[in-house]
């Protein structure tokens, strides 16, 4: 099946966000989307007029369109919901999960263990580990809004999986989650996802710091080349 051009090009640049290669603040040129994939600038604004409903761009007239990048307390109030659904999600998942929810969590904690002296890789392994739980709740509006909000934080996440240590202790942590959700004990599974989505204390203090970094950090050059960088 092929996807309406449109599509193609707000997938493109979604995964080009969330994985890193078009950074918080950096902007986006319509007319060098529109020749990369040699089409009108209707595909174009309609792509990106999605993204902007997702949250993942922002508009700004007379300067153009941006990646969004949040300040320490837009995040902090966007962490914040992440944990609550995700930890619902995680409670859900002890009451409604079956036998290829529990397979499929296992299989995304191996890779995500197999992955753990590589941030970058395990940066995709967690990203499925979690949305193997999203699933296993069995609630495809939740899920969805989940994901939605998950990939507005994504950029965010993967750096903060770059602070010294933070694999580990994230792994540990996935381990914790897994366990309860194979017991079936949703307030353990809750409790867990809380603290593993939830910035505090020193990883707070690693947020802002992240922050004032991409604050400061400039955008590479524009020289003409593809507007979504290559994958």
């Amino acid at each position: 099946m092929i996807l309406p051009t449109a599509q193609r090009i707000r997938l493109a640049l979604e995964n080009a966000i969330v994985d890193g290669r078009l950074l918080p603040g950096q902007q986006i040129d319509p007319e060098q989307v529109a020749l990369d994939y040699g089409c009108s600038r209707t595909p174009v604004r309609e792509a990106l007029q999605a993204l902007e409903a997702s949250g993942l761009l922002i508009v700004m007239p007379k300067r153009g369109t941006f990646v969004a990048k949040l300040g320490v307390a837009e995040l902090m109030d966007r962490f914040e919901l992440m944990a609550e659904l995700e930890s619902f999600c995680a409670r859900l998942a002890c009451r409604r999960r079956d036998a290829s929810d529990l397979a499929r969590i296992e299989a995304s904690l191996i890779a995500c263990e197999g992955a753990r002296h590589d941030p970058d890789r395990y940066y995709v392994e967690n990203t499925a580990f979690h949305q193997a739980i999203y699933r296993a709740a069995h609630n495809p509006f939740l899920e969805a809004e989940t994901r939605r909000l998950q990939a507005i934080l994504q950029p965010y996440r993967r750096r903060q999986l770059q602070a010294v240590g933070r694999v580990a202790t994230s792994f540990d942590e996935h381990r914790r989650i897994a366990a309860a959700i194979r017991d079936g004990d949703g307030d353990a599974a809750a409790r867990a996802m809380t603290d593993h989505v939830l910035v505090q204390g020193e990883r707070f203090r690693d947020l802002v710091a992240m922050v004032d970094r991409l604050s400061h950090a400039r955008p590479p050059a524009r020289t003409g080349g593809a507007a979504i960088p290559p994958s």
